[in-house]
């Protein structure tokens, strides 16, 4: 997520915001944690693997609404 953006953009943005840098980890996280999962490396259930996707989805779409904010 956010690979078109320079590295320098983003930790500079993190720095400045909190929530930002909290969801950002947050997300690459469930990321590891789901593509674990699919892999079959993390136990988990459908229902455990579906909630951590939502969750998932709901970072992505907050951080590209704080991103998209910071850059209008």
């Amino acid at each position: 997520m956010f690979e078109a953006q320079p590295q320098a953009e983003l930790e500079e943005i993190m720095k400045g915001n909190v929530e930002f840098r909290q969801l950002y980890y947050r997300h690459k996280e469930l990321d590891k944690k789901v593509l674990n999962a699919e892999l079959g490396v993390l136990p988990v259930d459908e229902s455990t693997l579906a909630q951590m996707k939502r969750e998932k989805l709901a970072a992505k779409d907050r951080l590209t609404v704080m991103y998209d904010a910071l850059h209008s």
